[in-house]
């Protein structure tokens, strides 16, 4: 299989082995092989009952995974961090998301790529768009850039009075 390119999407809100939120985004860098980009980390409000700030942090991995291969390694690295499957949007030591695939689009065994919910997460579009701000996505035609300044754009008109 050829060398494909992955956007990761990584955060934490829970310390664990490595320490705090931010250790263990580090930490999980770490972990993981053919990393070619890092964005900085960044801090973002917890979205959904959870009341602790999240430590985000978007990569760029090249691998010759298919996409249910590098699925599978980043679920392993979640359980070794001590990841729990629990309730949807509580704390989690780490969590390792695939956002973009360089082969473009995949939507077969339990996974969909591109993220579902990512164009209108800022804690993935901001971190993403450092590293790879003119990435387009497959569904949109749109660029990191473009989606990450929309989200913004309507976050502002929703937040004036």
């Amino acid at each position: 299989m050829p060398i494909s390119t992955y956007a990761i999407s990584i955060g934490s809100n829970r310390p664990g082995r490595h320490g705090r939120p931010e250790a263990e985004v580090s930490a999980a860098i770490g972990a993981l092989t053919g990393v070619v980009a890092v964005a900085p980390i960044i801090a973002s409000a917890p979205i959904g009952p959870s009341i602790r700030r999240f430590a985000n942090t978007a990569i760029l991995v090249e691998t010759k995974d298919d996409p249910p291969a590098l699925l599978a390694r980043l679920k392993a690295i979640e359980r070794d961090f001590g990841r729990r499957r629990g309730r949807r949007w509580g704390a989690r030591v780490i969590d390792l998301d695939i956002i973009l695939w360089s082969g473009g689009s995949w939507g077969e065994a339990g996974l969909t790529v591109p993220h579902i919910g990512f164009r209108a997460r800022g804690f993935v579009l901001d971190p993403l768009a450092r590293i790879a701000a003119d990435w387009r996505d497959p569904v949109t035609g749109l660029s990191v850039r473009q989606l990450a300044y929309r989200l913004r754009a309507v976050d502002q008109r929703a937040s004036r009075p």
